[in-house]
């Protein structure tokens, strides 16, 4: 029979109630057998102020306080004099008591998962006296369970993996559900579990949760993922307990079971015979139905004709067999390979072998494809030599190329002039033969590379190319030279046979077993009296003197002619000639001047006395032209010129003026005098563009108006003036006027003179006026009589 809320929280308020009297039963008991308690200048009494634990049940719905238990003293007459106190862990807030029955009511729902018990003390006072008649006592109210939490997944939902073809009773996860209720009392916190979803592939263990495979040989390239709901319920899975549940998502990982095989048992490729070397021919896979390192395979050539002319390697990200070449092909000398392919695994699972060999072999037939080839030499590089004393026409190597094709079409030659740019050669088209067309020079250009076109008569688009090193063999066709160019000094005070110049000699021909020079004077130089010439037998030669006492004033330079003579066949010779100026030496024999006009200068004045004459003259003649730039700067006027455009410049002006007394910046004669002509007078530091006109002369007019008026006056010049400085000015203003009709206008002079001027005219002078008419005016509104 099932029971609903309302009866069973009547159940439970029965059950509380059963407890509660239990408890009170108890505390009599307890009672009895308590020791007596002595109290000061009172007989020994028995203690009957003792109690064991109360019990509320949780979670109670009702709308009165709930009844939790009584305190009683045996002091107690039933007569009111006694008062109970109750303290400690939600005392009045929670639980409160009856002060005169003791009787103890819980004011609010309690949830023993918040707080399982609370600790209170209890006291019995007279209320007369508010002493106590019985010792304060401790207690417990525990919050008695009822299954109201129901049980949680804390962890989930879970994830996990087991091994395809795994036996039945593999572990693959535990799951744990907790329950807040209390386990050590009935069986509100006792939770099973069992699986909702997921059969018959998985089960699980009612007790520890633990999930394991219930069928064998489930395979991954089936299905891979399974999702598991498991259910746990607490009293022990009996009706009316609580329940929750959670999703496991099992994964079934991969394991070698699934041999690789071929898709075809051949394959046939076409490749062209042009493929280059390292080209990509092919591409093979086998069919693998596991993953990751379960699908690692490897390919190899085991038969075949074309073991040494083909390879095969693996692509790791696709585990493709891919197929190159490893030699050139050639049409000609075969059309066609067989190769025998096998793929295997790399990681084989011993527990798997009896599903089949783990590997798979495939024919591989490639078809080599006829190109029209270009024309081939018969050698890579050809090497040729000519002397350079080779006439035009002279034949010097041939060259020969042919059509790989079967068609072996004819082929014609022709040099590549951008290697032949001088045109030193030619080459006949049909027989190859390659013959000079200039004279050659050794000494410009010793080897010439060459590069010799072959084409097809048939398809001149088939162009082969062949490179031809032409050296050229050196003649004795220069005659030798001065190694340098010598400068030869002789001192003027050189003794007989001094050593003057070594020399030596060049020849840019080049002969096989080296260069041998002979040194002589020519015919006309060998009865010279002041040089001679040793010649050294090792390519070298000596310059000597014959006699002593040199002088510039006589002859300041001497022309020595020498004869060279190589060793060529047939020899050449030169003259050469050498010039020796004489100097003056030190008395190391280290030559100072060489000069010949060194001796018009005076005795004693060396050349670096004249450079420093010279320094001091140009040093001099700068000073002077700075001392004129510097004074002419000083001349020049302060007004700049009219065709020049001030606003290009900036003008600094830093003087702030004199003060009064400064009369070079004002001109005060126009505030002192007003009878003169105020002609427009122009600024001093720069040229004004507009000229105003010159402003009337001020005669006979009244001093209040010319005063009025020369103040405005040049309020307004200052304010339209275009050529008023630019910045803030302050303009001074001195002029009092002619005179005054009213002489001084003090009013203590005024008071004192008794005075009966008439002073009405200062209303008309206007309200600056104002105040002074007021005073000394002779109107109803005259403060004065």
């Amino acid at each position: 029979m099932k029971l609903g809320k309302v009866e069973f929280c009547h159940f439970l308020q029965i059950l509380a109630l059963f407890l509660c009297l239990s408890g009170m039963n108890q505390a009599e008991i307890t009672r009895s057998r308590s020791k007596p308690y002595f109290q000061s200048g009172r007989t020994r009494t028995k203690r009957s102020w003792v109690w064991n634990q109360f019990f509320v049940l949780e979670e109670y719905m009702g709308t009165d306080p709930l009844y939790v238990g009584k305190l009683h003293s045996d002091v107690d007459k039933g007569d009111g004099s006694i008062k109970y106190i109750l303290s400690g862990e939600g005392a009045s807030s929670i639980f409160i008591i009856d002060e005169n029955t003791g009787d103890i009511h819980a004011t609010k729902r309690l949830d023993r998962e918040e707080q399982a018990y609370y600790t209170l003390r209890a006291q019995a006072l007279d209320r007369l006296t508010n002493k106590p008649v019985e010792p304060e006592s401790e207690f417990v109210i525990k919050i008695q369970d009822i299954n109201d939490n129901e049980p949680k997944f804390l962890d989930g939902p879970y994830t996990a993996g087991v091994p395809e073809m795994s036996p039945v009773g593999t572990s693959v996860v535990q799951v744990t559900a907790t329950d807040a209720d209390d386990p050590t009392y009935g069986n509100s916190a006792r939770v099973v579990y069992s699986i909702l979803q997921g059969q018959p592939y998985f089960s699980v263990e009612p007790k520890t949760g633990v999930i394991k495979t219930a069928l064998p040989n489930m395979d991954r390239e089936a299905k891979d993922q399974y999702l598991l709901v498991i259910q746990a319920k607490d009293m022990v899975g009996q009706n009316g307990g609580l329940s929750g549940t959670t999703s496991v998502t099992v994964t079934l990982t991969d394991v070698n079971d699934n041999p690789p095989r071929f898709p075809r048992r051949s394959y046939q490729y076409n490749v062209p015979e042009s493929l280059p070397v390292a080209s990509v021919v092919a591409r093979i896979k086998a069919a693998d139905a596991d993953v990751g390192p379960n699908a690692e395979m490897e390919y190899k050539i085991v038969d075949g004709d074309g073991l040494g002319v083909f390879k095969v390697s693996v692509d790791k990200d696709t585990q493709e067999g891919i197929i190159t070449i490893q030699k050139e092909l050639d049409f000609e000398a075969k059309t066609s390979y067989t190769l025998r392919i096998e793929a295997a695994n790399m990681h084989v699972d011993p527990r798997f072998l009896s599903l089949g060999p783990f590997s798979d072999m495939t024919t591989v037939k490639i078809i080599v494809e006829d190109v029209d080839e270009p024309p081939v030499f018969t050698s890579h590089l050809y090497s040729m030599v000519v002397s350079e004393a080779a006439k035009v026409g002279t034949i010097i190597g041939t060259v020969a190329a042919h059509d790989p094709d079967a068609s072996n079409s004819p082929v014609r030659y022709s040099i590549d002039r951008n290697t032949d740019l001088e045109r030193y050669f030619n080459i006949d088209a049909n027989s190859g033969v390659i013959t000079t067309a200039k004279s050659l020079d050794r000494e410009t250009n010793a080897v010439h590379n060459i590069t010799v076109l072959a084409m097809e008569s048939q398809n001149p688009a088939q162009i082969g190319r062949g490179y031809v090193a032409i050296t050229i063999l050196d003649i004795n066709d220069n005659a030798p030279e001065f190694a340098m160019e010598y400068e030869t000094t002789v001192c003027e005070n050189a003794q007989p046979g001094q050593v003057i110049q070594k020399i030596s000699a060049i020849d840019k021909d080049d002969p096989p077993n080296g260069h041998q020079f002979y040194f002589s004077l020519t015919a006309e130089a060998a009865n010279n009296h002041n040089f001679t010439l040793q010649d050294n037998k090792d390519n070298t030669a000596t310059v000597l003197t014959k006699r002593n006492g040199f002088r510039r004033q006589e002859q300041s330079v001497f022309y020595l002619p020498i004869f060279i003579v190589d060793s060529g066949s047939p020899s050449l010779s030169s003259t050469n000639t050498l010039t020796i100026r004489v100097c003056d030496c030190d008395a190391d024999g280290i030559a100072q001047t060489c000069n010949a006009e060194a001796y018009i200068l005076p005795a004693g004045l060396s050349t670096g006395a004249l450079i420093a004459i010279l320094a001091c003259v140009l040093t001099l003649l700068v000073l002077v032209l700075l001392i004129v730039t510097m004074r002419r700067r000083k001349k020049e006027p302060l007004i700049f010129d009219e065709e020049r455009d001030i606003r290009e410049n900036i003008v600094r002006y830093d003087d702030e003026g004199g003060g009064e007394e400064d009369t070079e910046a004002f001109d005060m004669a126009a505030l002192r005098n007003l009878n003169i002509m105020r002609d427009t007078k122009t600024r001093r530091d720069v040229t004004p563009e507009i000229q105003f006109l010159s402003r009337p002369t001020f005669k006979s007019i009244p001093d209040n108006v010319i005063f009025r008026e020369f103040i405005w006056e040049r309020l307004k010049e200052a304010d339209v003036d275009p050529c008023a400085p630019p910045y803030d000015s302050l303009q001074t203003y001195a002029f009092e006027g002619n005179g005054s009709v009213a002489e001084s206008l003090s009013s203590l002079d005024s008071i004192s003179s008794n005075s009966d001027q008439n002073y009405d005219y200062l209303s008309d002078w206007g309200p600056r006026f104002k105040r002074l008419a007021d005073m000394y005016g002779t109107g109803p509104e005259c403060l004065y009589s």
